[in-house]
């Protein structure tokens, strides 16, 4: 089937991305950030074979690369796209490679201010986020990933700077965080275990286990933007 044969381009500009220098780069970035809307067909099959997974898998590296520039204009662009549901969609069904990009790209969204303030202003946008991240932690009881959950907590840990989704957070948090046994996996990486802490004290919770006791205090959360007109 034609569609199944990946495009030859999506590598070599994925590493042509990632490659250029920071002037290059942004000189670039209005003609770059229109590259993913030729790749979200691929991010929209549902299909988990391994030549559409392969497409999915190299779509979300551009994607990626593009998302690590940190500019706000590349992630202004994606939120006018659909970027987030397709996301969250491969967060739900891809390989455990393709969830963990994927969940990477939400968090750079996130982790911008534009991004942050999009994904919370309606409480249809925050719960479809936060239910795909819980769906993702429980699915790592079955088959843990030390590279995805980091992923994940840092994406609860942004979505705590803003108020109205740090106070949902408090009784949506999934309670897999609290358990010793599920994040022992966290033991060497201890980046990984202050975010979790951070979280869980921005949410009035406490981890059982010692080594997550480094951190008690909560963060002030980042005022709200101003209603649109």
């Amino acid at each position: 089937m034609p569609c199944c044969k990946h495009p030859t381009w999506v590598p070599v500009y994925r590493w042509h991305v990632s490659h250029m220098p920071d002037d290059a780069m942004s000189t670039s970035i209005s003609a770059a950030a229109n590259v993913p809307l030729f790749l979200y067909p691929f991010l929209n099959t549902t299909s988990k074979t391994r030549p559409f997974e392969y497409l999915r898998l190299t779509s979300l590296g551009v994607i990626g690369a593009l998302v690590k520039i940190d500019d706000t204009e590349v992630i202004n662009f994606l939120l006018s796209t659909e970027i987030i549901p397709l996301c969250l969609k491969t967060m739900e069904m891809g390989s455990e490679l393709s969830k963990t990009v994927a969940t990477f790209i939400v968090q750079k969204i996130l982790i911008d201010q534009v991004g942050l303030n999009y994904v919370c202003h309606t409480a249809e946008r925050f719960f479809a986020v936060q239910k795909c991240l819980v769906s993702l932690v429980e699915s790592l009881q079955a088959a843990p990933s030390v590279r995805l959950l980091k992923h994940i907590i840092r994406c609860f840990l942004r979505l705590t700077d803003n108020a109205r989704a740090r106070e949902a957070l408090r009784t949506h948090t999934p309670l897999l965080l609290l358990d010793p046994d599920f994040t022992a996996c966290l033991k060497d990486d201890g980046q990984t275990r202050q975010w979790l802490a951070q979280l869980l004290a921005n949410v009035g919770l406490k981890h059982p286990d010692p080594i997550f006791a480094e951190i008690t205090e909560p963060t002030q959360p980042l005022p709200l933007p101003p209603p649109e007109q």
